[in-house]
């Protein structure tokens, strides 16, 4: 590791054969009306099957995985919205040690029970009033505890990577490829596998427009904070990129698009109806993008990370039908 490089293909290589048996391997969907409604063969990740539903398991257990004995015997903490707070708190279990995780209070009650479901202890904290890197890293100074972040950590980001990594296995050669952003963990390990397959793949971000934190970062040329979101992607409802993040997207993402929430609303409704697959608002956006035409000069092969399906059948219905 390297300061010009703090993740490598060979990193997101290792922490593939480390998520064997971990992780499972998500299917590639197809769909000859979506490929006819963008004008493009689209492939989707389904990241939506994932353990824990989401992605995320793929980056906080590469990283628990890699502590020290004495380290995991202490437990790990983590700060997340919910698919962060599940995936650590699997991976707690699974290497057998415990997890506490800081949660906003209005974090999504599926995502909070799944998280307490796996065995960790929640506290909470007001997301729009508090600091919570702040309060997540003095609860694991408190409580000796191994702070696993969200994004910003480069074995976290290696992990996130496999993704990309399978997706191109799978499907060969993309033009381009399509990233939910948050903290731009995902984005900047699928960035490292894509490019170092294929230099020439576009690596295009999408956010929501209330978050548009890491588009108005990259085309400053420095981090940006904006007040935090208030949009239905709540695992996009971020007020800055991560440092580490954001260095390798300055040097590897080619774009970032932005959509509406009403827009991530239609995507996740013709996931249910034409795809047959359930999308969180977060995980609906790359998808979001191609069906309104956010992309320019669309390529003919592209590849979608569809990030997750975490949202209760409540809120689900509630949105899909308003």
């Amino acid at each position: 590791m390297t300061a010009a490089s703090p993740v490598t293909f060979d990193d997101v290589r290792e922490a593939a054969a480390r998520l064997k048996g971990i992780a499972h391997r998500t299917p590639v969907l197809t769909s000859r009306t979506l490929d006819s409604l963008v004008g493009a063969e689209v492939f989707i990740k389904c990241e939506n099957f994932q353990r824990i539903g989401a992605f995320k398991i793929r980056g906080a257990y590469n990283a628990a995985a890699q502590l020290a004995p004495e380290q995991l015997a202490k437990g790990i903490a983590a700060y997340s919205s919910g698919n962060h707070a599940q995936a650590t708190a699997l991976a707690a279990r699974e290497l057998g040690t415990s997890a506490v995780i800081l949660m906003p209070e209005d974090a999504p009650r599926s995502k909070r029970e799944a998280t307490a479901g796996y065995g960790a202890q929640i506290v909470t904290y007001d997301r729009y009033t508090q600091d919570r890197t702040a309060l997540g890293e003095a609860l694991a100074e408190d409580r000796g505890l191994v702070l696993i972040p969200p994004y910003d950590h480069p074995h976290v980001i290696a992990g996130q990577g496999t993704a990309a990594l399978e997706l191109l296995e799978d499907t060969g050669e993309l033009d381009a490829l399509l990233v939910p952003v948050g903290g731009g963990g995902l984005i900047a390990g699928s960035a490292t596998a894509a490019k170092a397959l294929h230099p020439g793949i576009r690596m295009i971000g999408v956010e929501p427009e209330a978050g548009d934190d890491t588009k108005r970062s990259l085309e400053s040329g420095e981090r940006v904070t904006i007040p935090v979101p208030r949009t239905i992607a709540d695992g996009q409802a971020i007020s800055t990129p991560g440092e580490i993040t954001f260095g390798i997207n300055q040097r590897l993402v080619d774009a970032v698009a932005l959509v509406s929430d009403e827009e991530i609303v239609r995507a996740m409704r013709f996931a249910f109806e034409r795809l047959k697959i359930v999308l969180e608002p977060s995980g609906a956006t790359g998808l979001a993008a191609l069906l309104a035409g956010r992309v320019e000069d669309l390529p003919p092969r592209i590849g979608v990370i569809a990030s997750g399906g975490n949202i209760d059948a409540e809120r689900f219905s509630r949105l899909i039908g308003g």
